[in-house]
């Protein structure tokens, strides 16, 4: 007599192994897809930002040092205050005033450091001046030409690797707590929460692509970039901390200046960042004094400048041009009258100029420089501009075009280009 078996065959055969080794696989896979996505999540979540303090327009004098004695340490403190407010008012080269005058325009005093003793205040004090009070007794002192604005970039190198926002860091908290009314530089201080830690990295100062750095320095209203670099180096845990601090200018890491700060151990180094943010602000300020701080008009896509020489040879092109077309048309009344048949399609009329949307690949920023470049060599194609740009995904480009969108399919294949066409769209590969 024949008996069936209620299990399936493989379990009957002894075959569960492969069912077993499947589903080890796709939990596998799902762990994965999880710690994948943590990751990616990680990349832009955590404490990393640190927002930049709320600059005035106030006149700050800092790296003032005190030395007072007094009858007890709240004296000697006092005393120190007052010492401190004297000595920077005659660093900002200010008329002589009484310190009851002084203490009306002062709005803080700034501890940068500090020592109390039961009769003695030593201290490296800062002093800031409302600029509306004493501006008037400054005079042009008290008044200063900024720059146009500059996104900073600061850049910690320390232990083999270079970061900027990737985690939060002595250099970026210098930066952000640097009180920025009194400078003649217009800084723009990203945060580095959210997203900026991803935009805004050690590689983007290395790169070229004028295109990449526009779309960048557009998300935050800045007209060029300044990338200050501390390179630090610790001479063993705890001990002597030695900074190579280099200033850096522009989309061609242009070399402004460096110098060299040393901090005895780990409490010194705000210290001594601190000092070093200012000296870095000293270099910038000279360099716009000496016109290298202009932005770089190869960044201003919208508005290109052209040599007074070349705009002079367009004119003279055009003017020529004119007077062959006036010619022309003086001639056409004669060859009517003769008899003779103008030729076709001389007064044909002008192509109509349309836009499209065009799609492409965009891997990296030199691909978009070429893609753009290739585009706008396309006959009849009268300006090709990025309207969404995903570098690493699909990008977007809007081209104005002579033609209908058949002829500029047509037009981007004699370029080399694989088109797909759809509704007044089309999409580019190579």
């Amino acid at each position: 007599m024949t008996h069936s078996s209620p299990l399936p065959a493989a379990l009957r055969h002894g075959n569960s192994r492969p069912t077993l080794i499947t589903g080890v696989m796709v939990l596998a896979l799902l762990l994965l897809a999880i710690l994948l996505g943590r990751a990616l999540l990680a990349q832009v979540e955590g404490d990393r930002g640190i927002a930049a303090v709320a600059s005035s327009s106030d006149i700050d004098v800092s790296g003032i040092e005190v030395d007072v004695r007094g009858n007890n340490a709240e004296d000697a403190q006092k005393k120190g205050w007052a010492e401190a407010q004297r000595l920077a008012w005659k660093k900002l080269g200010g008329p002589q005033v009484s310190d009851s005058q002084l203490d009306s325009m002062v709005s803080a005093v700034v501890i940068e450091r500090e020592r109390i003793g039961p009769r003695r205040y030593i201290a490296t004090l800062g002093v800031i001046f409302d600029r509306a009070r004493a501006g008037r007794m400054l005079g042009s002192a008290g008044q200063t030409a900024r720059s146009a604005p500059m996104l900073l970039v600061p850049v910690t190198m320390e232990g083999g690797t270079a970061r900027v926002y990737e985690m939060v860091n002595p250099w970026q908290r210098a930066w952000a707590e640097y009180q920025t009314g009194g400078s003649q530089i217009d800084y723009v201080r990203p945060s580095g929460a959210n997203g900026d830690s991803l935009l805004i990295t050690y590689g983007q100062t290395s790169r070229r692509s004028r295109t990449w750095w526009r779309n960048i320095l557009d998300q935050f209203d800045a007209a060029d970039v300044l990338v200050p670099i501390a390179h630090l180096q610790r001479q063993w845990p705890g001990g002597p901390v030695e900074g190579t601090f280099t200033a850096r200018y522009g989309p061609d890491n242009t070399y402004l200046g460096s110098f060299k700060l040393r901090a005895e151990d780990e409490a010194d180094l705000p210290r001594m960042l601190g000092q070093a943010v200012q000296r870095m602000n000293k270099l910038f300020e000279q360099a716009l004094a000496e016109g290298k701080l202009r932005p770089d008009p190869t960044l201003n896509l919208g508005t290109p400048t052209i040599d007074a020489g070349i705009q002079r040879l367009i004119e003279i092109g055009r003017a020529a041009e004119a007077n062959e077309r006036a010619q022309r048309d003086a001639a056409v009344p004669d060859a009517a009258s003769e008899g003779e048949i103008p030729t076709p399609g001389a007064n044909a009329p002008a192509a109509v100029v349309s836009s499209f949307v065009v799609q492409f690949a965009s891997p990296d920023g030199s691909s978009v420089d070429a893609t753009l470049a290739a585009v706008r060599a396309a006959p009849g194609v009268r300006g090709a501009a990025t309207s969404s740009l995903a570098i690493g995904g699909t990008s977007v480009m809007r081209v104005s075009y002579g033609g209908s969108i058949e002829q500029l399919a047509a037009a981007l294949r004699g370029r080399g280009f694989t088109v797909t066409q759809g509704a007044n769209a089309l999409a580019i590969s190579r």
